[in-house]
Parts: structure tokens; C-alpha cells; sequence
């Protein structure tokens, strides 16, 4: 029997062995290891950049990164929220957008794509909640105290879902955005009496995500409504509209209107259609804070002599904007044209993106380049591999140099051709991704980057973050 469990032991030892020799093999080749439903991968950086795609050529095809939890805490949280019990939503009706507003939201990731993905995301879940209720209720906003409830319940459902727990700061959302604020028209019975709603239905029913941020055939309607039921209890029937705080009310009424159009339609289109309008309006700008360029202009004004100091000072800069957080292709030129026209009037007249190499996507968060596409994109969730969103492979173009005549491009007219959305995901084409776990520790955000196997470049948060 000794003498059994001799060889027993001997045999464990042996299999470990082998498996920690497969593992070094596996470093060695960049490819993964699978065990059941487990894969191990090696901690891959490849520094070669891929190479400049013009705009013209045929598009590369899209990856996906997944941002992974940590190990410590689960995909999925079955905790079940302990809710105040005077919240009238009816998160059943929106479940589905719940759990994609979840996976948006992902704990530590949350305020990294809270610009792009996650708030856009967040605001329109909120306005589905309340629109799905009034098909019930009547009404189309919340009072105070049970606006202060649902929204802390909403995040406690989300959290245990794997969201963020602080998503109302991280989104500037109050309570009094779920009430009618400023709005005099809050039931549904009143809006429908004095609105064309035949006519807001069939312009916002169904949206080009493109089209409508051009010809802006949903949003003049809703426009239309809003400011119709904001005047609803004027006293001066004339309509003097000159007033500064009409606008605050109309605004206001404009939540309403979109309440209204999540009563109407299934939580899934309302969902998109909120999305795409939100979209029309993160695209107009640049989010990123442009501080001052002080450094840039030492190095790089009037006549520059010496490139290498001034490439550094340049991408120095630039290295703290991919602090900040993703940013789409449309809004990557956005700040490309700001920052260029900020360097201009600081006597910066060389073009400093064309002689450094600073491409669109360098003004995004990750070191190695991603765009997010300026169409909306969610998120998504793989039981194995974790949290993962596509990017833009049409990024790497040198960033645009404004001219004197230069302004800031438009998504409906711009001389730089980039997608609207990839034209593919990895998982339909079959194709190999690159995989970022996203890991949260005591002293902050690390990355592991799992490669599978190395045809991308790995994608690393900058060392700032670690």
C-alpha cells in the first residue's frame, strides 16, 4: 500500500510538471492552452504598429478586446438586490436592456466608456423604465421621493449584475431626472391631446443612425413636441420665445417626449432609438479636456529645432489625453482639429501630427490604438473570455493638420472617410482577436493581455493607470 501511493504521488508530481511545462511551451508559441471550460494564456506585447490603411483601400476587419473581472469576483453576481419596495418601475418589462446597460457599465471599466458606452446606455435604459411604466401608471415621470427610491434601486439591480456601483456620479444622473422637472404636461392622457403623436410615431419609430444625425427628421419632431407641450400653461399666448428660460423647459419636456416614445414601442427599439440619437449628439465633440500646451509650444513654436525634443513633448501631451477615456472615430478627429487649432494660436505652424506620426488613434485611452466605431456599440458579455467591445480598425490615420480655411469636420460632410461600424466582428469572420483582462486590485487598475494567437497588436492601458 505504501509503496502504491508511492508511485501515486510520484504520478501527481509528474503531471504537474507536465503541465507547468506545457504552460512555458505555450509562452513560447503565443497560443492557448485550453482545459475544459478554463484557458490559459500567455502575457504577450507585440511593439510593431499595424501597418497605414488609407481610407480608401478595403476595410480591415474589426476585433473585439474582452475586458475581463478580476478572478475575485464572479461574471455573474446572483445576489439578489435588497430593493426599497416603493419603486413603481417595472424592471421585468426592460430586463434585457438591464443587462446590457450591466455589461456596458462593468465595475472598474465603467468610467473609461462611460462617454461612449456606458451613460449613452444608462440614460436610455432609464428613459425605456419610465416610458414601460406609463403604459401602466399614466404617467410619464416620477415624483421626487420615488425618483430618489428607483434610481438607487435601478443601480443596486444593475450592481448586482456586475455594473459599476456609482454609475450616478459617473453619469451625472439625479433624481430629479426621472421627475417631469420643469415640463407642466406629465400624463399621457394630456400629451396625446396635445401632441401630433401620429406624426412624432412615424418620424422616431425607426431611425437611421447615420441619416438622422444629418437630416434630423426624429429629433426636429420631437423638438416639435416638447416645445408644443412646454408652451402648453404659458399665459402669453403670443409666444415670446425670446425668454432664456423657455429653452430649460423645453429641454425638459423633450425627456417627456421620449417617455412617450418608450410607452409606444418594445423596450428593444426604443433602446436603439434613444442610442442613435445620443450618438448624433457625443459625435459633435471632442469630450477629452485639452490642457494647456505650454510644454508643446517650448518645443515645437516658431521654427523647430530640434524634432526629437519636440516629437517628445508632443506625444508626452498626447499621452495624457489616452488618459481620459475611449473616444469614437468622429470624435478622435474632433479633438485632433481642437488641438491642432489650440497650437496654431499658441504660434505652433508646423504641422506636428504629420511630423511625429500622431495618428486619430492616439487620442483614444489604450496606448496601441482603439477607436470605438460612431455608431453605437455595446459591450458584450463571454461566459469565458469576459467583457468585450469592437473597435475601429480604420484608425490608423495620421490625425488631420487644420489649415487656415480648416473647421471642424462634420459626420455629415468630412473629407476623412471612416465606418460608421466595422464591417465585421471578429466572431463572425472567424478571424483571431486580441483579449485584455481588466483586473482590479487595492492600489488600482492592472492589465493582462492575452493573445490569441499574436496576428494583433496587444492592447495595453498606459502605465499611468497601473
Amino acid at each position: 500500500m505504501k509503496r502504491f501511493l508511492s508511485h501515486s504521488f510520484l504520478l501527481q508530481i509528474a503531471v504537474s510538471l507536465l503541465l507547468v511545462l506545457l504552460l512555458f511551451m505555450n509562452k513560447s508559441q503565443g497560443s492557448p492552452i485550453r482545459f475544459a471550460k478554463y484557458s490559459f494564456s500567455v502575457t504577450t506585447k507585440v511593439d510593431a504598429l499595424p501597418p497605414a490603411i488609407p481610407p480608401s483601400s478595403t476595410q480591415p476587419q474589426p476585433f473585439i478586446p474582452l475586458l475581463a473581472p478580476s478572478p475575485l469576483i464572479p461574471f455573474t453576481n446572483n445576489s439578489v438586490p435588497k430593493l426599497s419596495g416603493h419603486c413603481s418601475l417595472n424592471f421585468s418589462a426592460a430586463q434585457d436592456i438591464m443587462t446590457t446597460t450591466a455589461t456596458d457599465c462593468w465595475t472598474s471599466f465603467a468610467p473609461y466608456l462611460a462617454n461612449v458606452v456606458c451613460c449613452p446606455q444608462f440614460d436610455a435604459m432609464l428613459v425605456t423604465l419610465i416610458g414601460q411604466s406609463s403604459k401602466y401608471s399614466g404617467v410619464l415621470a416620477l415624483n421626487t421621493t420615488h425618483a430618489h427610491h428607483c434610481l438607487s434601486d435601478v443601480q443596486k439591480v444593475l450592481a448586482s449584475q456586475g455594473a459599476n456601483r456609482d454609475l450616478k456620479k459617473i453619469c451625472s444622473v439625479h433624481p430629479t431626472n426621472l421627475t417631469e422637472a420643469s415640463c407642466p404636461v406629465v400624463f399621457v392622457d394630456e400629451f396625446e391631446s396635445i401632441v401630433d403623436t401620429s406624426r412624432l410615431l412615424t418620424a422616431c419609430r425607426k431611425i437611421d443612425p447615420v441619416n438622422e444625425c444629418c437630416d434630423q427628421v426624429c429629433q426636429n419632431a420631437i423638438h416639435y413636441a416638447a416645445r408644443k407641450i412646454a408652451l402648453n400653461d404659458l399665459s402669453n399666448s403670443d409666444g415670446n420665445h425670446s425668454l432664456p428660460w423657455p429653452t430649460t423647459r423645453i429641454n425638459d419636456c423633450k425627456n417627456i417626449v421620449l417617455r412617450w416614445l418608450a410607452n409606444k414601442l418594445d423596450p428593444s427599439t426604443a433602446n436603439s432609438v434613444f442610442r442613435g440619437l445620443s450618438n448624433c449628439n457625443l459625435n459633435r465633440v471632442c469630450p477629452l479636456v485639452l490642457p494647456n500646451v505650454t510644454s508643446v509650444v517650448k518645443e515645437c513654436g516658431n521654427l523647430i529645432n530640434n524634432q526629437t525634443a519636440c516629437c517628445k513633448a508632443i506625444k508626452s501631451y498626447v499621452s495624457y489625453l489616452q488618459e481620459q477615456s475611449f473616444v469614437t472615430n468622429l470624435q478622435a478627429l474632433k479633438c485632433a482639429t481642437s488641438l491642432g487649432k489650440k497650437l496654431q494660436q499658441a504660434n505652433v505652424s508646423k504641422n506636428v501630427y504629420n511630423l511625429c506620426r500622431i495618428s486619430l488613434k492616439d487620442f483614444s485611452l489604450q496606448e496601441s490604438g482603439c477607436l470605438l466605431p460612431s455608431l453605437p456599440s455595446n459591450a458584450v458579455f463571454d461566459g469565458t473570455s469576459g467583457i468585450g467591445f469592437i473597435c475601429d480598425l480604420n484608425d490608423n490615420i495620421v490625425a488631420p493638420w487644420p489649415t487656415t480655411s480648416y473647421s471642424l469636420p462634420s459626420s455629415c460632410n468630412r473629407t476623412t472617410k471612416l465606418p460608421s461600424l466595422p464591417t465585421a466582428t471578429s466572431s463572425q469572420n472567424g478571424k483571431n482577436h486580441t483579449t485584455v483582462l481588466l483586473q482590479t486590485g487595492f492600489s488600482g487598475l492592472f492589465i493582462n493581455t492575452l493573445v490569441l494567437p499574436l496576428l494583433f497588436t496587444s492592447i495595453l492601458l498606459p502605465k499611468r493607470l497601473l
